[in-house]
């Protein structure tokens, strides 16, 4: 497999992309969307939740702290994430930036 010319994009094309990948999984969006209905940390409620196990959990966890769509803190020996406010409102703007490009095509005249 090559290695992604990153350099070849700018910034914010790179970042869309980051932001991309960690919402192309169903576990996580289900993650994302518990947090924002829960508006409140939470820790263990995610496994009894999802039912999924929680390896594969924390797994989708560290995937959207990477992306920096959530935050964490250390409370003995677990974890509380909540939704990254600032980071949510950034990623919001980037992506009604990308969707906001989109000419006028209503008419079938685009292609």
């Amino acid at each position: 497999m090559g290695v992604t010319r990153t350099d070849l994009f700018t910034i914010e094309q790179n970042e869309l992309a980051v932001l991309a990948k960690a919402f192309a999984h169903p576990a996580r969006i289900a993650i994302l969307e518990y947090l924002l209905e829960s508006n409140k940390c939470i820790n263990g409620d995610l496994v009894n939740e999802l039912g999924l196990a929680q390896a594969t959990i924390s797994q989708h966890l560290r995937e959207l702290k990477n992306a920096g769509l959530i935050q964490g803190n250390i409370e003995g020996a677990s974890m509380s994430y909540c939704i990254n406010a600032e980071k949510w409102y950034s990623v919001q703007k980037l992506f009604n930036g990308l969707f906001d490009k989109i000419q006028n095509c209503d008419s079938g005249e685009c292609c």
